[in-house]
């Protein structure tokens, strides 16, 4: 499970460099810091929420708009019957594991996963493979693994653990105990002897209302909410189906052991879909011909389970062709999460789509894929594509008697066969008195071949014997002038189904997160200079507004080019500051500013600016009118800078250190 990491120019990638920048800039800062601050949560500064506004904003033209999808926004907190009603109460859980003397907690997935990269990291170093070496940040607490002696381990043993690492998802508790036994996997600080792991449920206990009688969560998902709104939003789409609802907000999870910054966090933004579809025809989705010849890198269940982490580049349509990808509809979203990836900044080299294997399917999921992306930490799922069936709708239509079902007319009326019961109601209460309802569920409950079989012992004996449970022995008598069983042939004209839903699921901290480490780069003999080269339409800032000095002359030009480029919707900062445009140009390459226009003495006499382009520091001059036209057509992505290059003047001079 290869963490070696490389940015898009090719060079070794230094993740300290990266979180020093994210953090020096305010893309993201620890919560709470004067007061020492709390793992797992963290605040975000003005790059940071520009960029995470800017790629939720894509997400839903991507998404929302491109689909008709219906939007809607529900609580946060949810009472205690509706999680365990969706399982979440029971079910929604990681395995932890204690040290009865230090009293630390360690997930237990986790420490089993580093502990053995950290033998395999020593038996390369003893075997004399190169292994880059990590820079140390003082102000993080150190690895719980620690460095592990370089130590030459069997070959065999060698490939026991890789076969591990590519399948560690798939271990419950008992075999993650079983594999901390056999590999002697304790307290790396203080080698002490582990508890056996235990389930540990994720979710923020709370109470609602001053009696703190109804108890209450933090929702882990956005999904619920959606589904507990069904019934509702089938009425606002008509009754039409297929359709998809959509939600944006955050979550929590109450993590055992949050690690690795953004990437593991106890409250993030999540960005969810349910698209309810007709179980019936095979989950075809309309616009399947679309994307059936995009091409997805995937790692299937079988190459999991057999110790391998080796991908196969297949075209989405064969994929749901020869059965590796269920159906259409959990293929067009696997397809259509990729080019949203690719939109947003995602290295086509560094995403790949993960099957879950049997034991970390989710509980309600009938086939899952991730959409996993290559960071400095590994690859990280950041989107979960879920086939739900129709586990949610159904449970809560159980719990709570509300119809979460489609009602629609059937092309041609359906003739039906079946054993029907008729009970005579005046003499059947009469009988049996106080366990009338109760002999009467039990009758109703009965099924067809049931009803088969007793319809002839009540015409051969005349009575029929029901199991009642709570009645009696469990065994009661009917006679038959207190009910017939005939077959009847009924028309029926309305179709009554429960949709099922697919479900993809976004973690949009994750996912800024990885787009950083994709798009961080720094210029050639000049590693202080860190870029980030973020696509024009999720940079934080789009333009930078650079007046050559503090000359007066040039505060209205300064003036004219912000009015004009709010006029057109971009964004822009001014830095009018002393140092040299050059180090004015470098400070905002950090924050990923991909635009930058330059106010000079020619803007003074004729009216004319010229734009940088961040990546290559090649810049162009031309009217201000121009510049916003090809500004713009970059920001929306319609126009690449080699457009722009290829059609205004190029100019020389003036980025100077």
């Amino acid at each position: 499970m290869s963490k070696e990491m490389t940015t898009k120019d090719g060079k070794p990638f230094d993740r300290t460099n990266l979180e020093s920048l994210m953090k020096r800039r305010l893309f993201y800062t620890p919560a709470f810091d004067i007061y020492g601050g709390v793992s797992g949560l963290y605040d975000y500064g003005p790059p940071g929420c520009a960029l995470t506004n800017a790629i939720v904003d894509i997400w839903r033209k991507h998404f929302v708009l491109k689909e008709n999808m219906l939007e809607v926004d529900c609580t946060m907190l949810t009472p205690y019957e509706v999680l365990k009603t969706s399982g979440h109460v029971d079910k929604f859980a990681d395995w932890m594991c204690k040290d009865p003397k230090t009293g630390e907690i360690f997930r237990a997935d986790h420490l089993v996963e580093e502990v053995l990269e950290a033998r395999l990291k020593g038996d390369k170093e003893a075997r004399g493979i190169k292994v880059e070496e990590e820079k140390e940040d003082p102000k993080k607490k150190k690895k719980k693994v620690g460095k592990v002696a370089a130590v030459k381990l069997e070959d065999a043993v060698v490939q026991e653990y890789e076969e591990i690492l590519a399948k560690i998802d798939n271990y419950n508790g008992e075999e993650l105990g079983l594999l901390m036994k056999k590999y002697d996997i304790k307290n790396p600080a203080t080698n002490g002897e582990l508890e056996p792991p235990v389930a540990f449920n994720l979710m923020f206990q709370t109470t609602i209302g001053p009696s703190s009688n109804l108890p209450g969560y933090l929702r882990p998902e956005t999904a619920q909410g959606q589904f507990l709104n069904f019934a509702k939003l089938l009425e606002f789409n008509q009754q039409s189906m297929p359709f998809a609802s959509a939600s944006i907000g955050k979550s929590f999870r109450n993590e055992i052991s949050p690690r690795a910054g953004l990437l593991r966090v106890r409250e993030f933004l999540m960005a969810e879909i349910e698209h309810f579809v007709d179980p019936e025809g095979g989950k075809k989705h309309p616009r399947f011909e679309e994307v059936k010849d995009v091409e997805l890198e995937l790692l299937n269940r079988e190459i999991q389970l057999a110790g391998k982490t080796h991908v196969e580049t297949t075209k989405i349509g064969k994929a749901v062709e020869t059965g590796l990808v269920d159906n259409e509809t959990l293929g067009y979203f696997l397809a259509r999460i990729q080019l949203f990836l690719l939109r947003i900044g995602a290295d086509p080299k560094k995403i790949r789509f993960r099957q879950h294997m049997a034991n970390e399917m989710a509980h309600y999921a009938a086939d899952c894929w991730d959409a996993e992306l290559l960071t400095s930490y590994g690859w990280i799922e950041c989107v979960g594509c879920a086939d739900r069936s129709a586990y949610d709708l159904s449970v809560h239509m159980k719990k709570t008697g509300a119809q979460l079902v489609v009602r629609e007319a059937r092309k041609e009326p359906l003739k039906i066969e079946e054993w029907q019961v008729e009970l005579d109601k005046k003499k059947f209460g009469p009988k049996f008195k106080k366990d009338g309802k109760a002999v009467e569920a039990a009758i109703e409950a009965l099924s067809q071949d049931l009803r088969e079989k007793l319809s002839l012992d009540l015409e051969k004996e005349g009575k029929i014997t029901v199991e009642v449970k709570g009645v009696g022995d469990g065994q009661v008598e009917v006679p038959k002038e207190l009910i017939a069983i005939e077959k009847r042939t009924r028309i029926e004209n309305v179709r009554e189904y429960i949709p099922n839903v697919i479900e993809p699921s976004f973690g949009i901290g994750r996912i800024v997160y990885s787009i950083c480490e994709h798009n961080y780069w720094t210029r050639e003999n000049d590693e202080a200079r860190g870029v980030l080269s973020f696509p024009p339409t999720v940079a934080p800032t789009k333009v930078l507004i650079v007046p050559l000095s503090s000359h007066s002359d040039f505060k209205p030009f300064v003036r004219q080019v912000s009015d004009k480029l709010a006029d057109i919707g971009v964004s822009s900062r001014v830095d009018d500051s002393g140092a040299s445009i050059g180090k004015r140009y470098s400070r905002n390459d950090e924050l990923g500013t991909p635009l930058g226009i330059t106010i000079d003495f020619q803007s003074v006499k004729d009216n004319t600016f010229t734009l940088r382009d961040r990546d290559s520091t090649k810049q162009v001059r031309a009217s201000l009118d121009e510049i916003c036209k090809v500004i713009s057509s970059l920001v929306d992505g319609s126009k690449q800078w080699s457009d722009v290059a290829s059609r205004l003047p190029a100019f020389e001079g003036q980025e100077v250190d």
